[in-house]
This record gives structure tokens, C-alpha cells and sequence, in this order.
């Protein structure tokens, strides 16, 4: 699933990025090589990094 229509930035993209210690939307686009532009998917961002790191 995308998560961020303006960098091409996926779900699992995310979930790799907080895996590996992102703690913020900003952080896992940084890990990517990517800045959040619109700001739409921050919130589904946040979700994911959340869940994620619930799970650890």
C-alpha cells in the first residue's frame, strides 16, 4: 500500500524505517530519502510506526 502519493512511499517502506529505530513520520522519510510535502499521510504514517513499535 502507498502511504505517500508525493514521494512513491510504501507501507513497508515504513515499517522498515521504524524497525530500524524512526520514532516520527519525518525520521522515516529521512530514512528513505524523502520529506514529507503535503502532509496528508503523516497521520497513516504515525499508525504505522505506532503499531510497529508496539510490536517490538
Amino acid at each position: 500500500m502507498v502511504v505517500c502519493v508525493c514521494n512513491a512511499i510504501r507501507e513497508r517502506d515504513v515499517r522498515q524505517a521504524a524497525r530500524a529505530g524512526a520514532v516520527s513520520a519525518c525520521q522515516a522519510y529521512e530514512a528513505c530519502g524523502k520529506r514529507a510535502k503535503c502532509g496528508q499521510c503523516v497521520p497513516f504514517a504515525r499508525a504505522i510506526i505506532d503499531e510497529e513499535r508496539a510490536a517490538a
